[in-house]
């Protein structure tokens, strides 16, 4: 059996799946100032009675570090950056504590300015006083010789508890991307270490010594001992959750919104023939650009316990959640409690939600059931209309599914997939208000955890080949080889995928066949005295993001609503 566990805004979703499919479920509450206390409530009730020797694995997803991130409540970290001629460093700047030294690397690799190590000695003091406990290094192209950034490292690492390297964060290039990707690796260290401790002495205390894996931004998985090493991979799991809980159920031939309505939040994701759409470069968030891989989504601020209010006459929906709704003891109107109003939800207080939407209706001069209907449709539309400029933004850029690059293609949805705890009242009415074909993903109200807990492992990978050097190196494994006259770019190909294996079975993939897809491929002749001297090859491969095959007739069980 797996158990999977989603840590939303409002609720944190654990499921226990098995061969009958979902074996169990909980829902307990969320609590911002106690997200801890969630997670291990919910593990706490799922476990309760079930044999450890029957749980295989756990999968989590988690919105703890995408919260310190959108609050501005990243933990001081310290960067450093070695850069050379032709870009200034300072414009990619990332807080107080970053400090830019001498010694530049060129685009072949070869040291062209020697590292001055006193300056590395000088900045490093500065941060330690200043109470660094974690840093960031990043060299312009480290990702062709990372020896700056190794020789930093081991100068830093008697002074700081944890240290990243830009060449070993990512393999690509884009050197601001890097520099943002390296530093969020750094400021999220203490809060996902925190919570790694946390659910591992949980678990410890059940005498549950089961393999812990947490989902990532790209829809696929790693274990909890990586995700120490990179702990940026987890930033915005939440979204990625709610792409992997509707991939089994979307339409095989269309293209498809999916709109995950939670209490806080909308999530929104595109699929193309059941397949995700990839943001191209890497994640966006705040004032950072990265390069961590990631799934296209977006999240909006309409859901279920949005706070309703009129300012001038005219009706607003979020983007604040002041608590739950009404109807469940809160203190402000909500679309839910609309719900409620208009008899389409239940097991809740009826006359707390109708006081609520009264209270509304009283400003805009309506009654309480046509207000009701206006909030519900508004937020529709709002829904909608954020659902289209998702899809415009997509079509902006060269599309990118986790499979392929899609040259030319412009996205043209013809469905909604919709999940999320509201999601059988906000489908019949999306369906009614859109020219959308709509349906809702089967157990919708804890698909996310169903999602999380059958995505299997990811990773990428990208080799570069020198034929004139005769070497060959991978920066993200710390590989580094000779080659022999006459490599070839098949070879390349060959080498990349077997470390690429060896990568995903390393960080918690299952030992069957391992699916890899070539990302990129590219070989330039080298050029020196009008003749060919050798050869420049990039080879970036990945793992897919998709569901554990051996597990896919559990989703199979719960499309049939078997359970």
């Amino acid at each position: 059996m797996i158990i999977g566990l989603d840590v939303g805004g409002t609720h944190t979703d654990v499921v226990l799946l098995g061969e009958k499919g979902i074996e169990r479920r909980v829902k307990v509450p969320t609590e911002k100032s106690s997200l801890f206390d969630a997670v291990f409530e919910g593990l706490e009730q799922i476990t309760r009675d079930i044999p450890s020797d029957k749980i295989s694995h756990a999968v989590l997803s988690t919105t703890l570090t995408t919260n310190a991130i959108v609050q501005g409540k990243l933990p001081p970290a310290g960067m450093m950056v070695t850069c050379g001629p032709g870009m200034d460093p300072e414009y990619f700047r990332t807080g107080e504590h970053y400090y830019v030294v001498d010694g530049a690397i060129d685009h072949s690799g070869r040291e062209i300015k020697k590292l001055d190590e006193k300056a590395v000695k000088k900045a490093a003091a500065a941060m330690k006083d200043a109470g660094i406990e974690y840093a960031g290094i990043a060299g312009k192209f480290s990702v062709r010789n990372p020896a700056h950034e190794i020789r930093i490292r081991e100068i830093l690492s008697p002074m700081f508890e944890k240290i990243f390297t830009g060449h070993r964060v990512s393999g690509n290039f884009s050197f601001p991307r890097r520099i943002a990707t390296t530093y969020l690796n750094a400021s999220v260290y203490r809060v996902h270490k925190e919570f790694f401790g946390a659910v591992q002495k949980t678990l410890d205390k059940k005498g549950i010594g089961v393999p812990i894996y947490i989902l990532k931004a790209d829809g696929g998985t790693m274990d909890f001992e990586t995700s120490i090493d990179f702990p940026a991979q987890s930033i915005l799991s939440g979204p990625a959750a709610s792409v992997m809980g509707s991939i089994a159920f979307a339409p095989a031939e269309a293209e498809t919104v999916v709109l995950d309505i939670g209490g806080t939040t909308t999530d929104m994701a595109v699929l193309i023939n059941g397949v995700p759409v990839l943001a191209p470069q890497g994640i966006e968030i705040e004032e950072y650009k990265t390069l961590i891989r990631a799934l296209h989504t977006q999240s909006v601020g309409v859901g279920g316990d949005s706070t309703v209010r009129v300012d001038q006459g005219h009706l607003f929906i979020g983007p604040e959640r002041s608590g739950p709704a009404m109807a469940y003891g809160g203190p402000q109107p909500t679309p839910t409690d609309a719900l409620f109003v208009l008899g389409m939800a239940e097991n809740g207080d009826k006359e707390k939600a109708r006081t609520g939407v009264q209270a509304i209706a009283d400003q805009l001069g309506l009654s309480a059931e046509d207000t009701a209907e206006r909030i519900f449709d508004q937020a529709c539309r709002e829904i909608l209309d954020y659902a289209q400029e998702l899809v415009s933004l997509i079509n902006s850029r060269p599309v990118y599914t986790v499979r392929e690059a899609l040259e030319g293609h412009r996205i043209k949805p013809t469905h909604l997939l919709v999940l999320g705890g509201p999601a059988p009242q906000f489908a019949q009415r999306l369906k009614t208000i859109s020219d959308y074909s709509v349906s809702r993903v089967p157990q919708w109200d804890v698909a996310n955890a169903i999602g999380t807990a059958l995505s299997r492992t990811t990773c990428e990978l990208t080799l570069f080949a020198d034929t004139y050097k005769l070497e060959v190196s991978a920066p993200e494994e710390m590989f580094h080889q000779a080659l022999k006259p006459g490599f070839s770019l098949e070879e390349a190909r060959k080498m990349a995928e077997e470390l690429l294996v060896k990568k995903a079975i390393r960080e918690g993939a299952h030992k069957q066949p391992i699916e890899t897809d070539v990302l990129e491929e590219l070989s330039f002749n080298m050029i020196r005295d009008f003749r060919m001297i050798g050869k420049n090859m990039r080879v970036k491969m990945q793992v897919r993001p998709g569901l554990i095959q051996e597990y896919l007739q559990i989703a199979e069980k719960i499309k049939n609503g078997e359970n």
